[in-house]
């Protein structure tokens, strides 16, 4: 029977042995734009293990928040129209005011007026050239007037 072989590596002259490093300095991969860095690491048995050097992935950055909330300026927003309506209502009933005391004003005024109207037709003397008939006892018997 044949006895199995085993495997042996050719001998080659120029055969490459790794060199542990002396320095034990952690190696940063930089990264161009493009092409990713080869990266050795040098193992504790001896080992040069060699690879692409993978760049974390990094979060999404997250939307950055306005100073002042949306919420907050809805709110201001409504105050400042809700100061200018209340304004012009404050505008409105100073007006309605100011007409109901002119209103007041012209009805006295009127009533004056007419008063004194009346009061110089009451109090003053006739002028008509009438005759003046002063009655102190008067009878009237029979629809007839005696004086």
């Amino acid at each position: 029977m044949n006895e199995p072989t085993r495997y042996r590596p050719p001998e080659t002259a120029g055969a490459v042995h790794p060199t542990p490093v002396a320095h034990a300095a952690p190696m940063v991969p930089v990264q161009s734009g493009r092409i990713p860095t080869v990266q050795s690491i040098v193992l504790p048995d001896g080992r040069v293990v060699t690879g692409y050097a993978i760049e974390p992935t990094l979060p999404e950055p997250v939307a950055a928040k306005p100073p002042v909330s949306r919420a907050a300026v809805n709110i201001a927003l409504g105050g400042i129209g809700f100061a200018a309506v209340c304004g012009g209502l404050l505008m409105l009933t100073a007006f309605i005011a100011a007409l109901t005391a002119l209103i007041t004003q012209l009805i006295i005024l009127a009533a004056v007026i007419f008063g004194g109207f009346i009061a110089v037709q009451l109090f003053a003397g006739s002028s008509r050239g009438g005759t003046t008939v002063n009655i102190r006892k008067a009878v009237i018997k029979r629809n007839h007037f005696h004086g």
